[in-house]
């Protein structure tokens, strides 16, 4: 009763307002009793007051309450004070996740004792094969084992971590005993075989009929689709063959005004200005002069011609088409002499020029060898196997001993002939593709139609350099074969372009003297009359051949 007395009476001294700036009411002396100190000796009569007088400030705050709209808090609250609604009951809008106990920020750690070990072993086996020990699950005893992501993949590698493998040792395989080794017939040694080792490996009955399958396929994408050569023949466009003194037209004529059995040159060389004549037809031969009668059609391939070659004395030339055959014709009687195949296709054809070589020639073939067969035998006599590409030119300098080959590999090699090595070897990074070369009427110039719209020259004795001086520029031949020539007096270079258009340059300034409009389509081929002044002979892709003068 006592205690309960002085709380109530300690309450209304509790009560009082503790600042000094605020006037103290008038209290009963008996409120403040309990603040007095005893008196010695003798019993204390305590008077209670039901209702003592309290001093009330009219903003009271009744508990510790944040203002949520205050900015800067002057002490530490704790949770409690900070997640308090601010007026009503508890917020409703609470998760269980929030409203959880937790010890720290992220939530409730609870303790536990895992080895470095183990915690880095479950790691690495998680992120390799997706599943790890249950850490909520004592896994001590195996019974009891569960996991937690792919559990049929840890069903399945029965629990195996990163650090345990699955493979079993296998036995190293056994030899058969290579026996005494003073028994020279009898000792292996070794090269004894092994005890499980099968001499004679025979496919199953269904790895045979895929192996049929796989070879039937085979054979049928690389079978050619004409294996046999086309069948040829020859017509001839004249009455006849002969004229009234026995000769054919392989004649030279001689009452055209010019000397074509002499090898001398014009001395001087002119523009061609004009038209003359047009031949239309590429599968015929066709004079030059006189009438310029078609006079012969020769026909024996199955696809288009590639290039032709005429021997020295004209009698005979070599075809090469895309039915990968060359053949061998007679130029007079329109037979069909010899042909030779090695099943590609020949992009380039040429006899040996030396006199006492007529029954060489040489071939640059798709696969990327020069081919070198022997007239009388139609064998091959030598390969030279050194591009990176299809063989485009074949050039023979230097008094017909060496050649000079280029090729889709943007490179220039030079042969010693029959010597398979080449002894020279251009390729810069800036050069590009060759499809056409041709020599200098004085064997000094190798003129090369490049793909990036310009002709090259390179000396064709010795080094052969590139002469940076001699350039030629001004047309576009870029992914076209253009031929280009020389005229006889070495004053001129024509060359044809894409636009159709005959271009002339100078030999000395490098200029572009003079450019014709010769054709509708590409002007593929240019070539000046070896024994005339100004007559140059044009074909195009319109199927027309063209001579001007």
């Amino acid at each position: 009763m006592s205690a309960a007395i002085a709380a109530l009476a300690s309450y209304g001294s509790d009560s009082e307002p503790e600042s000094d700036n605020e006037a103290r009411t008038d209290a009963d002396p008996n409120a403040t009793v309990h603040l007095r100190p005893p008196a010695a000796g003798g019993n204390m009569k305590l008077v209670l007051n039901s209702a003592p007088d309290v001093a009330v400030k009219e903003d009271v705050e009744t508990g510790l309450h944040l203002d949520p709209s205050v900015k800067e808090v002057m002490y530490n609250p704790n949770f409690e004070t900070m997640f308090s609604p601010e007026f009503g009951p508890i917020n409703p809008f609470k998760t269980q996740q929030m409203a959880a106990h937790r010890n720290m920020l992220s939530g409730y750690a609870e303790p536990a004792h895992v080895s470095d070990f183990m915690f880095e072993q479950q790691r690495r086996t998680f992120s390799t094969f997706g599943y790890a020990l249950d850490p909520s699950i004592d896994n001590s005893e195996p019974v009891s084992t569960t996991y937690i992501g792919a559990i049929e993949k840890a069903e399945k590698n029965k629990g195996l971590t990163v650090f345990e493998t699955a493979t079993k040792k296998t036995e190293k395989r056994r030899k058969i005993k290579g026996g005494d080794a003073s028994d020279i017939d009898g000792f292996l040694g070794p090269w004894a075989k092994y005890i499980d080792e099968k001499e004679v490996a025979k496919p199953s009955e269904e790895e045979q009929k895929e192996l049929d399958e796989i070879n039937a396929k085979r054979q049928k994408r690389g079978k050619h689709e004409e294996d046999a050569p086309a069948d040829e023949k020859t017509i001839l466009h004249v009455k006849e063959m002969y004229d009234y003194q026995g000769r054919s037209y392989l004649h030279i004529p001689q009452d055209v005004g010019v000397n074509l059995r002499s090898s001398n040159v014009p001395e001087k060389c002119y523009l061609p200005k004009k038209q003359i004549h047009i031949w239309s037809g590429h599968t015929k031969l066709w004079e030059v002069y006189n009438e310029r009668r078609c006079l012969r059609t020769f026909v024996g391939h199955s696809k288009a011609v590639r290039d032709i070659c005429f021997n020295n004395a004209g009698t005979q030339f070599l075809s090469a088409a895309y039915d990968r055959y060359l053949k061998l014709w007679d130029t007079e009687t329109g037979q069909c002499i010899s042909r030779f195949t090695n099943r590609k296709v020949p992009y380039c054809v040429k006899f040996n020029p030396d006199e006492d070589k007529q029954n060489l020639l040489v071939a640059g073939m798709s696969d990327k060898k020069i081919v070198q067969w022997d007239i009388r035998s139609g064998e091959v006599v030598q390969e030279y196997d050194r591009h990176l590409g299809a063989v485009n030119t074949i050039t023979f300098v230097d008094e017909n001993r060496r050649f000079v080959s280029t090729s889709d590999d943007k490179s220039l090699r030079v042969w010693e002939w029959d010597i398979p090595v080449d002894f020279k070897y251009i390729a810069e990074p800036s050069m590009h593709s060759m499809p056409a070369v041709t020599l200098s009427p004085n064997g000094k110039w190798l003129a090369c139609q490049s793909m990036d719209n310009q002709i090259l020259i390179f000396g064709a004795q010795n080094r052969f350099r590139l002469n940076k001086k001699k350039i030629f520029k001004g047309h576009m031949v870029a992914g076209y074969a253009c031929q280009v020539d020389f005229s006889p007096d070495m004053s001129y270079v024509v060359s044809g372009d894409a636009d159709g258009k005959l271009n002339i340059w100078d030999w000395k300034t490098t200029k572009l003297y003079h450019r014709i409009k010769a054709h509708d389509k590409v002007c593929i081929s240019a070539l000046w009359h070896p024994h005339e002044t100004s007559k140059v002979i044009t074909c195009g892709w319109d199927g027309q051949i063209k001579l001007w003068d």
